[in-house]
């Protein structure tokens, strides 16, 4: 397989390097792998710290500045960052307001960022944290117990981030993170393969003609395969599937997220079915995402994430944002 990366041991630092070059307005420990907004701490603001496994870029460290996280900790590909990462990020942005980690439901983050946690909470910090477990694919996983944690991440790490930044307390900025959490649902589906680096072929075997309905962001499993679909095919499974089980009641928040080598003219033409079965299903759509934002290196294929909102969540999902992926109203 041919990537543009030297050698495989050093592509998360590379790409750190890379980053800090770009975005002057981020602070990049390369060495220790943190990702911190440069103004941090904010007085009087709640710090908001996530990350988790590299290869799924723009999150974690592309959501990191004004109206969404404080810092972020990249770990090596696919694999959990350390404790020590997350106690140096909480310790670089906590202002005496208390720290919030946004922690995707995968085995290992979830182990390492309790364990960071009673270290931070040792040194004074006040922590508290959020699981994201939005994906209704399956209930357990390769790498979970319970459901996975993708899309519905976005929408936490801006909305609470958006409250945090208005100075809302820590415990306010904890309730609308979980809030946002509990009214969103997504479902993932593979066209090919991913491959990561330090294998350099692809990870499962997805045959010619056949897609994946249901897999997970790092290439786990999912509910089945099928012979390729039209777009308004998968379309229809992936938002019945989601709406089978957030069953909304009012407008929601659509994410049309690619897996990390769909192109925005298939991702546009795929929205325009997910808004038609919704259209249909008699759901309002407030705001649409449309990109790859919550990806899987270079696997080809889509996710449907919808967030049922209030008029609240509304105004915290519109407030200004200026990050490296994601920016609007400055």
């Amino acid at each position: 397989m041919k990537m543009l990366i030297n050698v495989p041991e050093t592509v998360v630092a590379d790409a750190l390097r890379g980053i800090a070059a770009a975005h002057p307005e981020l602070t990049v420990d390369v060495e220790n792998r943190v990702v911190v907004r440069r103004d941090a701490p904010v007085a009087g603001k709640v710090g908001l710290v996530s990350g988790g496994g590299s290869g799924h870029e723009p999150l974690h460290a592309g959501f990191v500045g004004p109206g969404m996280l404080s810092a972020a900790c990249p770990g090596e590909v696919f694999t959990s960052p350390v404790p020590d990462q997350m106690v140096r990020a909480a310790a670089a942005v906590d202002s005496g307001a208390g720290v919030l980690f946004v922690v995707k439901n995968y085995t290992g983050d979830v182990l390492n960022f309790e364990m960071a946690a009673e270290l931070a909470e040792d040194e004074g910090i006040q922590v508290a944290q959020v699981v994201v477990d939005d994906d209704v694919a399956v209930s357990d996983s390769t790498f979970t117990a319970g459901r996975r944690g993708t899309g519905a991440t976005l929408f936490v790490e801006k909305i609470a981030g958006a409250a945090a930044d208005e100075g809302a307390p820590l415990d306010r900025v904890v309730s609308v993170a979980r809030q946002v959490n509990g009214s969103s649902r997504s479902f993932g589906v593979a066209l090919s393969a991913v491959t990561t680096p330090a294998k350099g072929s692809p990870t499962f075997d997805l045959p010619a003609g056949e897609l994946e309905l249901g897999i997970g962001i790092h290439g786990e499993p999912g509910r089945e395969r099928r012979p390729m679909m039209t777009s308004g095919e998968i379309a229809d499974f992936a938002v019945d599937a989601v709406l089978d089980d957030l069953r909304p009641t009012g407008p929601v928040l659509a994410l049309v997220n690619g897996m990390g080598a769909t192109p925005l003219l298939e991702l546009y033409g795929f929205n325009a079915e997910v808004q038609r079965v919704l259209t249909e299903r008699g759901v309002p759509v407030a705001r649409t995402l449309v990109g790859n934002y919550v990806t899987s290196l270079d696997m080809a294929g889509c996710s449907v994430t919808l967030c049922q909102i209030d008029e609240e969540l509304l105004r915290l999902w519109d407030a200004p944002v200026e990050t490296p992926a994601l920016r609007w109203g400055r």
